[in-house]
């Protein structure tokens, strides 16, 4: 086990190729491989709890998201955005499950005790038909490189909110209007300085402090909410939105739910592994409490602010008093803090894959050089891109529902190709539908966030 593998042993975000031996005999399906339990052959010296496992789940599906919840509802009004945002979550939650179950499926055929994402595909095109089996080392590299990608992408989404919010707090108290560029060239060293923890133990405490001023940021404006007038007289009657607006509703509501990236080290870390799926569930139950937060941010944030709500609703908080001033300083905080957390797992993947190019001696230097050109590429796209709303639904509309609904409806239905289909093939049907929205999230919501970027670059 290599270094990186030890150091993330116990951290739910971790998933790059782990040192996982798949059985010689992959290829071949045979039906006592079924009595193989891999949960029987897993390390659990130090698996979590179900409790702590549902805290996993909980922690990197809440979190800046769910402040673009109302805006999102914005795009898609009170009666679709609600009911869309419950059938969303639900359909996240199902990708979820199947690349779960998939995985321990591939586990007991391959006698591998467990499976990262990008393994599970690998392993779903070598025990799939003959003709896709070429594909296996290709489709490892392509979760690899779109989980990079999304995680890249989630990391400029925070540098231009950190950035927006620090510009509304400092603009008002120095009466001036200090362009966003300004503020995210003065983020730069913090980000390169987070962009070099290379042992998680060192981010622990900001990852402490950052729940704090999440959790205390999120109390402030519930209490915004529920105090605004709007609310109370329920003034916004705005029930369905418009047709060119529901891309943006669907890429923003699939960026805010979708979390598959840290399934896969959270179900494998699980002390008893068979409890993260079923009825009830570790699974089940995170999705109901995400799903019912984000519908009610979501619908009362939208009722409190209306069409004044801003892509993150912390930036619609009045900024002349200090309540407002103080959430937003603790959640770009929050945030700040958290962007470490949020590159580690792509550069773990880069560093991986690219360091037998360097000579041992040139080993840490090569490193730091790659970290620090990640961060940079990071602030290139923030100043591309400073508006948080296509910013938003662009990362959403490609990354999340490749990575969290493609990926999975293709690794399944390759996984049960040639006897799990089910009756009518059933299985072949519904993830043909579930690939079909992810592109038309793909195709119409990114078409939608880059008119959106050029119209407000044009400005």
């Amino acid at each position: 086990m290599g270094r990186a593998e030890k150091e993330l042993s116990d951290n739910p975000m971790t998933e790059f190729s782990s040192s996982t031996k798949i059985a010689p005999n992959i290829g071949e399906y045979n039906e006592k491989d079924e009595l193989y339990d891999p949960f029987e052959h897993r390390d659990k010296q130090h698996a979590t709890s179900d409790l702590g496992s549902l805290a996993h789940l909980l922690k990197s599906s809440l979190g800046t998201g769910i402040l673009a919840m109302p805006h999102a509802i914005k795009n898609g009004g009170l009666v679709f955005g609600g009911i869309g945002t419950i059938i969303i979550g639900f359909i996240c939650a199902h990708c979820v499950h199947i690349l779960v179950r998939t995985s321990h499926i591939l586990c007991r055929r391959t006698k591998t005790p467990q499976m990262t994402y990008a393994e599970t595909a690998y392993a779903a095109f070598l025990c799939g038909p003959k003709p896709l089996r070429r594909w296996a080392n290709i489709s490892k590299i392509f979760v690899n490189t779109a989980l990079c990608a999304t995680y890249v992408g989630g990391s400029c989404v925070y540098v231009v909110f950190v950035s927006r919010s620090l510009q509304q707090i400092v603009n008002y108290n120095i009466d001036k209007n200090l362009d966003i560029e300004l503020f995210i060239y003065s983020l730069i060293p913090a980000l390169v300085l987070l962009g070099q923890v290379r042992d998680l133990k060192y981010m622990v405490p900001f990852s402490a402090l950052a729940n704090i001023f999440m959790i205390t940021g999120f109390s402030i404006t519930l209490y915004y909410i529920f105090s605004n007038s709007n609310l109370h007289s329920f003034s916004n009657n705005k029930l369905f939105a418009s047709v060119e607006q529901l891309p943006r509703f669907f890429a923003t509501v699939i960026f805010a739910i979708e979390g598959i990236g840290v399934v896969m080290p959270v179900a494998n870390n699980m002390k008893y592994p068979h409890h993260f799926l079923g009825c009830p569930s570790v699974l089940n139950i995170t999705m109901t409490i995400v799903v019912s937060l984000y519908a009610m941010m979501g619908v009362f944030g939208f009722l409190a602010f209306g069409e004044d709500v801003q892509p993150s609703i912390t930036l619609s908080l009045p900024t002349n008093e200090i309540p407002a001033q103080v959430v937003k300083g603790l959640i770009a905080l929050a945030v700040l803090f958290t962007y470490g957390l949020q590159l580690f797992v792509p550069l773990e993947i880069m560093w991986n894959s690219i360091k037998h190019l360097f000579n041992h001696k040139f080993l840490a230097l090569g490193e730091t050089v790659m970290r620090i050109c990640i961060v940079m590429l990071s602030v290139v796209f923030a100043l591309l891109v400073p508006d948080l709303d296509p910013f938003i639904s662009l990362v959403g509309a490609i990354f999340f529902s490749i990575l969290g609904i493609s990926i999975p409806a293709t690794v399944e239905t390759i996984s049960c190709w040639e006897s799990h289909l089910g009756t009518f093939n059933w299985r072949l049907w519904k993830n043909s539908v579930l690939i079909i929205f992810s592109l038309l999230a793909l195709i119409f919501g990114s078409w939608i966030s880059v008119q959106d970027i050029i119209n407000l670059r044009s400005k």
